[in-house]
């Protein structure tokens, strides 16, 4: 079996994640007026974590469509219920639960990501303003045990304010910072370390989208 094939979970449907993956490319830019900044910078082969902050439910599937390649997204298991989860796990998410020790999904992403597989992680693990404040290690694990580079990508507009009524076409700005190894350090500081960096880098790339936003905090 060619390595393309093993990028994705074994009982998913390729073509219908190629689908949603065009649908994705697609389907939002009559709604938001996007701007994406150097998605060239993940890389077009090859193991790759990508790592995002999350801060309203059209992240994830504005996000698929940035790489241009197949890409398994960890998505909170409480999305997998009736039709859309069906839908989700078709196209080859993998269902992670927060909060509580959960390995399978993180033994199955290891997997694709050793086939040279593009896994995405919001290490934030659910919705929250989206500044990677609380990024987590499973992102940092999964790339020092795989040998995967790390690619930030910060996302903001897709978030209504609690204070705004409907938008009209809102600006959404997604910037894709530069891939990154991760410390290879071993045992649970060398883990805390590489934590550490996709925090950082992470948190960083938000700092600058905000600029480019002209947001000040």
């Amino acid at each position: 079996m060619a390595d393309i094939d093993r990028q994705l979970p074994a009982d998913s449907w390729p073509v219908l994640h190629d689908l949603a993956r065009w649908l994705a490319t697609w389907l939002f830019r009559p709604a938001f007026r996007l701007r994406l900044y150097n998605a060239a910078n993940v890389p077009a082969s090859g193991p790759v974590v990508l790592v995002a902050n999350h801060s309203s439910l059209l992240d994830g599937p504005l996000l698929l469509g940035i790489p241009r390649r197949r890409s398994v997204f960890l998505i909170k298991v409480e999305m997998f219920t009736g039709v859309r989860g069906w839908f989700l796990h078709r196209i080859g998410q993998l269902a992670v639960r927060r909060d509580v020790p959960d390995r399978a999904p993180l033994l199955a992403a290891q997997a694709l990501l050793r086939a040279g597989g593009l896994v995405a992680v919001f290490p934030e693990g659910t919705r929250g303003d989206g500044d990677s404040a609380s990024a987590r290690g499973g992102a940092a694990w999964l790339a020092r045990s795989t040998g995967a580079v790390v690619v930030p990508v910060a996302c903001r507009g897709t978030r209504r304010p609690e204070d705004a009524g409907r938008r009209f076409r809102p600006r959404v700005d997604i910037l894709v910072g530069e891939p990154f190894q991760v410390s290879t350090e071993r045992g649970r500081a060398g883990l805390a370390t590489a934590t550490e960096q996709v925090r950082s880098a992470l948190a960083d790339l938000v700092a600058e989208v905000d600029e480019l936003r002209g947001i000040v905090k």
